[in-house]
């Protein structure tokens, strides 16, 4: 279950270090950056900062809480003027709420009146859409672009649409997850009789390594595992990452925004199978 909060509880905060248990600012603005459909920077308010701009990088935030944003130490805050593309994503003022949503062949939506923001990542989970006769929720799933003016979405949007925000959590894999059963199916019915399925995985061909292999009972054959792996790498070849995603030890090893290559996947199938499967459930569906 992924920890959400709406924009509008993050702006103004108080900033706290946790190192002196001191207010090193406030929330002033929320940074987006459009290509990741993310929260980059928390810029700050600081009656002594008049020149330059501050700001703390979302993955510096130890935590957002009912009464502050929460950081190591004030080491965390940077001059944005120091760092070239932070300064851009915040010349290109990005916003969310009050943007017009257009599907990318012209017809108007409605418009956001709030967005939900990832406490752990910034990932933008989802917004909160008014349409002429009431309001849905609306994952990032369906977004193609988050502009300056308008927000561009899948021509087929209503079929995104939740009654409520809660849904979102849910809904965060639904799109990838549609053919699950399927290939729950096509698992149990081959002759792999000694897996067991950890997890299904949302691709259009053949299912991924989501299995934890039972060598004890009755083990694969080394030949029927790189089959499934050659699978995967097939159905991922090509594919744009769209989270970073990070080894057993916490470092990353694919950046979001990666093209995959051969040698990606093969990478990802070397930490084991949690890490192919986190990598299968964010990539671009397109």
């Amino acid at each position: 279950m992924k920890r959400m909060k709406k924009s509008n509880q993050i702006l103004g905060l108080p900033i706290i270090s946790i190192a002196d248990g001191q207010q090193v600012g406030s929330v002033k603005s929320l940074v987006i950056n459009p290509d990741k459909g993310s929260i980059d920077f928390l810029t700050i308010e600081h009656d002594d900062w008049q020149v330059s701009v501050k700001a703390i990088p979302f993955k510096k935030v130890v935590g957002i809480g009912e009464y502050a944003v929460t950081v190591e130490s004030e080491s965390a805050i940077i001059d944005l003027n120091e760092i070239p593309i932070a300064n851009q994503l915040v010349n290109k003022k990005i916003k969310i709420n009050g943007t017009k949503v257009m599907t990318r062949k012209g017809e108007l939506i409605g418009e956001v009146t709030e967005y939900y923001v990832d406490e752990d990542n910034g990932q933008i989970l989802g917004t909160m859409l008014k349409l002429p006769s009431n309001e849905v929720a609306l994952p990032s799933t369906a977004v193609l672009t988050f502009g300056k003016d308008i927000i561009i979405v899948k021509e087929d949007v209503q079929k995104y649409f939740l009654n409520s925000i809660e849904e979102l959590n849910q809904d965060v894999k639904s799109e990838k997850n549609a053919t699950a059963e399927r290939y729950a199916e096509i698992e149990e019915s081959s002759h792999m009789a000694a897996t067991s399925i950890d997890a299904v995985l949302p691709q259009k061909s053949d299912p991924f390594e989501g299995v934890q292999m039972r060598t004890e009972a009755q083990p694969s054959s080394s030949s029927e595992v790189q089959s499934i792996k050659s699978k995967q790498i097939d159905i991922l070849k090509g594919k744009t990452v769209t989270k970073d995603i990070y080894d057993k030890n916490g470092n990353i090893i694919i950046s979001s925004g990666t093209v995959l290559t051969e040698e990606d996947i093969v990478k990802a199938q070397e930490e084991g199978p949690s890490v192919i499967v986190e990598l299968s459930m964010n990539v671009d569906s397109e």
